[in-house]
């Protein structure tokens, strides 16, 4: 069986980062805005907002150097979580638990995280994905 999922989008806020409780394991999560390859009734193009996560160095990588606007694919398997909302009603979530973030265009201008502070895809490699 294959679950493989690649995305290329920007980010449509910069990435959220925790650390779970107990063992402090880094988790990221951020949305990506994916264009459409198709337009609507208008002509106009249409986007699916797409949750990602991403675990230990990764996430602590993608919470350092990525923000909001930001051009990247990610790739990874599409997971689909089911909770309790607050009335207690059954939630069903999709998202993309990615092992591989690639950095797809650089920091803009002005950012305080510039060009020689990011990583090229080169520095992240294999190692650095948990799994």
């Amino acid at each position: 069986m294959l679950n493989l999922v690649v995305l290329i989008g920007r980010l449509t806020h910069d990435p959220e980062l925790r650390y779970t409780p107990g063992n402090g394991t880094a988790v990221t999560t951020f949305d990506l805005a994916v264009d459409r390859s198709f337009t609507n009734k208008q002509g106009e193009r249409e986007a699916d907002f797409i949750r990602i996560v991403t675990w230990d160095k990764l996430a602590e990588t993608c919470a350092n150097y990525l923000q909001k606007g930001r051009l990247v694919a990610a790739t990874g398997r599409l997971q689909i979580r089911s909770y309790d909302d607050r009335e207690g009603v059954r939630r069903k979530s999709a998202e993309v638990v990615a092992r591989e973030i690639r950095f797809l265009d650089s920091p803009r201008s002005g950012d305080s995280r510039g060009p020689a502070d990011s990583p090229s895809s080169d520095e992240v490699s294999e190692d650095d994905i948990p799994f």
